[in-house]
């Protein structure tokens, strides 16, 4: 099955394009790095034990006052830069793949019901997720972050989620309303194949594939969302490292001359989230049944 797919015209395109090469290195880099946090970072922010104002805003090594192991500089509380954007790439992602598994998950499952049963249910679905729809995502997850008591990652994601679902309903019923009407679904209906197992085997499958280009994209979205909602001090709590919150201190600092506390974590967050578009707009393209492409000789 492995060997099947490392032939397939899918694997053939991926390695062929560019933009899909370098976004997925970029997205795999960051998890990489985020994993490995805790060995890869000179020292632990968010370890008051470790950490010390006697290096406040200290400027990159390569400047005239850095020092080692600040090879980026350190922040106001003198936590390492370097250090802080590794544990807040973990947060941004840890909420991110949060999001797409919880809001993909209910989105799917609604819409897939919506699409196949259709009548009233459809109607309330939809009714439902056009209400929802009509309003941000940020604003509402905003709100519900402001009424919230308890603050942390899960509670983020959660209150993203709120909103976030509508999306993948959509996209998940659009796709059903098409698959549902093909030669094959019709065959295995007439066999006398249970709703059910037609659901599970046959319509969600073959309806499935829109929702890999919305979940790939989704995953940019959430990030810069998270990173929004931190910045505007709603988001994750301070003991939580977030790349929205280090450019929120950053800006106090900017035109005193410590550019480093917002260009680098800004830096980080812009490079993430065009690796993780490159990527989505090459599946986009190759899971587009309308785009020609040139014919494709198995190996």
């Amino acid at each position: 099955m492995i060997k099947g797919f490392m032939k397939s015209r899918f694997v053939y395109d991926y390695l062929r394009d560019p933009s899909a090469l370098v976004g997925s290195s970029i997205l795999m880099l960051f998890i990489l790095v985020s994993l490995l946090a805790p060995w890869l970072s000179p020292q632990d922010p968010y370890n008051l034990e470790k950490v010390s104002l006697e290096h406040f805003l200290t400027p990159p090594i390569w400047m005239a006052d850095g020092q080692a192991p600040f090879l980026l500089g350190t922040d106001d509380q003198g936590r390492d830069i370097l250090s802080t954007i590794l544990y807040g790439c973990r947060t941004s992602l840890l909420v991110a793949f949060g999001v797409v598994l919880l809001a993909g998950s209910f989105g799917v499952t609604t819409g897939l019901i919506a699409g196949y049963y259709g009548g009233r249910l459809d109607a309330l679905i939809m009714r439902l997720a056009d209400t929802f729809f009509s309003f941000s995502t940020t604003l509402i997850a905003f709100l519900l972050l402001g009424l919230f008591k308890q603050k942390g990652v899960l509670v983020v994601i959660i209150a993203i989620c709120v909103a976030d679902w509508v999306r993948y309903s959509r996209t998940m019923r659009g796709s059903v309303l098409e698959v549902k009407e093909e030669a094959y679904i019709m065959a295995a209906r007439a066999t006398g194949t249970g709703n059910l197992r037609l659901l599970w085997k046959h319509v969600l499958p073959n309806a499935l594939p829109p929702i890999l280009v919305v979940t790939a994209v989704d995953l940019a979205v959430v990030i810069m969302i998270e990173a929004t909602l931190s910045f505007l001090g709603v988001g994750v709590p301070i003991t939580e490292p977030s790349l929205g919150m280090m450019i929120a201190l950053g800006k106090d600092y900017i035109y005193a001359g410590m550019w480093w506390m917002i260009v680098f974590p800004g830096a980080a967050l812009m490079l993430l989230v065009v690796g993780i578009n490159l990527f989505a707009d090459w599946l986009r393209e190759e899971l587009n049944p309308k785009i020609e492409r040139k014919a494709y000789d198995k190996p």
